[in-house]
């Protein structure tokens, strides 16, 4: 193990005042991430500056009737929040979907935000990967795709974005808080995660030494639904083939679950996980839903549109019909108003 400097931060701009004058500095949060890439070798970092004592785990309401969510809340505690659970349901069953419950007891909101890409290649130090040591090729590449990108990869880099998190605050059109050495800044989830292009090893717009330091919730229409659902290999405690998060509001209810017919979408936010290299927003879904009839037609075109842009590899092919189905299956529950509640007993939290 290559030795390194501990520091404890007692003031986030001094923090960030160290970090950025170092190159060989990093910040420990939960450590859930870092750490095992410290094991495996994938960084080595001259000095850690340990956030975890930083005032920044509060939930606070917002002036607008949002929430700002400190970028130290522990995982499991913001899913079972009772402002989360009732008014932002699609973020509490996201939480519930990822890691286990251990982790979630350790894991934060920037860090997970920041979590890097499971992809075998990436962390497996003995093959060549760009993300890891920009310039040295892709391994994925004529490999093992199965858990790799369909929409947005390029020619240096296949991999996902882990997150489930991220995918559900992409829907909600959260914004990242920032402190740099320029003071505070806000971005946009939606902008916050970079695609591959030609820099792979730049998985978000961050600066080196800037330190999220909360997530900030926009207030929802009266009536809005959400709900997210993550397919994977296995019940627990494993990363999205295809994970989709939704969040949508009615111009009418349309007899919603009666024989009325169904209700008309008014705004309709749709983020997948597990098919790009960043949470992927499906903008021309969006906009073909938007004003339409909640019919099983209408959703399955709209997703269909969106989903002519995937390039598929090899061995996933199967995200393409796989997206379509979950996001129509979750779409068409929310329209009949069957999944709107509170996390699904399969993803709450267990004793």
């Amino acid at each position: 193990m290559k030795p390194f400097e501990f520091q404890r931060a007692t003031d986030p701009s001094e923090a960030v005042a160290t970090a950025t004058a170092d190159p060989g500095t990093r910040y420990l949060a939960g450590g859930t991430n870092l750490v095992d890439h410290l094991k495996l070798g994938i960084t080595a970092p001259e000095r850690l500056i340990d956030i975890t004592r930083l005032p920044l785990d509060g939930i606070e309401e917002l002036p607008d009737g949002g929430l700002r969510l400190g970028a130290m809340v522990r995982n499991s505690d913001l899913a079972a929040h009772p402002q989360v659970r009732s008014r932002y349901p699609v973020l509490s069953q996201a939480l519930l979907s990822g890691a286990s419950g251990q982790l979630r007891n350790a894991a934060t909101t920037g860090g997970n935000l920041l979590q890097r890409t499971r992809c075998v290649y990436f962390q497996d130090v003995t093959t060549p990967c760009n993300k890891r040591e920009p310039g040295s090729g892709c391994s994925a590449l004529g490999g093992y795709t199965r858990y790799h990108a369909i929409l947005g990869a390029s020619e240096h880099c296949l991999a996902v974005n882990p997150s489930d998190m991220s995918v559900a605050l992409a829907a909600l059109d959260a914004h990242v808080t920032v402190l740099g050495t320029d003071g505070e800044r806000s971005i946009p989830v939606t902008e916050f995660h970079r695609l591959p292009g030609d820099e792979p090893n730049r998985d978000t717009v961050l600066e080196h030494g800037d330190l999220i330091t909360a997530v900030e919730l926009p207030a929802l229409p009266a009536g809005t639904r959400s709900a997210y659902r993550k397919v994977r290999d296995r019940a627990s405690y494993a990363f999205a083939l295809v994970s989709v998060a939704a969040v949508v509001d009615f111009e009418d209810d349309g007899g919603a679950g009666t024989s009325a017919g169904p209700p008309t979408f008014g705004t309709v936010r749709l983020a997948l996980g597990g098919v790009a290299h960043k949470p992927w927003r499906a903008t021309v879904a969006e906009e073909a839903l938007r004003g339409a009839p909640a019919t099983e037609e209408n959703i399955r075109q709209a997703l269909e549109a969106e989903l002519a842009q995937a390039v598929p590899l090899h061995d996933n092919a199967f995200k393409i019909p796989m997206a379509r189905n979950t996001a129509t299956a979750v779409l068409r529950e929310l329209a009949t108003g069957s999944g709107t509640g509170t996390p699904t007993p399969e993803n709450r939290e267990q004793p």
